[in-house]
């Protein structure tokens, strides 16, 4: 093996370089927890979404039921009349 010998501007270089890849780590980090805090508050967004969906479509299903069973009754109503 053979030891490296820098230069004062060689050893600068290395560094600046190394600098800007902690940045660039640091940025991407940043943007990494950014984008899961966005994805867990759409998650939540969504699962509301969901309930009250699930909760209209619940309501829809009770009216349609009573509806048909007056229908039901209004039909009885008539078949005896004839």
């Amino acid at each position: 093996m053979s030891d490296a010998v820098f230069t004062s501007d060689e050893f600068q270089a290395l560094e600046q370089k190394v600098l800007r890849a902690v940045e660039l780590v640091k940025r991407e980090r940043e943007a990494r927890a950014a984008a899961e805090a966005e994805a867990a508050a759409l998650r939540a967004q969504l699962a509301e979404r969901t309930s009250a969906t699930e909760s209209q479509l619940a309501t829809l299903q009770k009216e349609r039921d009573l509806i048909r069973q007056r229908v039901e009754s209004m039909i009885a109503q008539i078949d005896e009349l004839l």
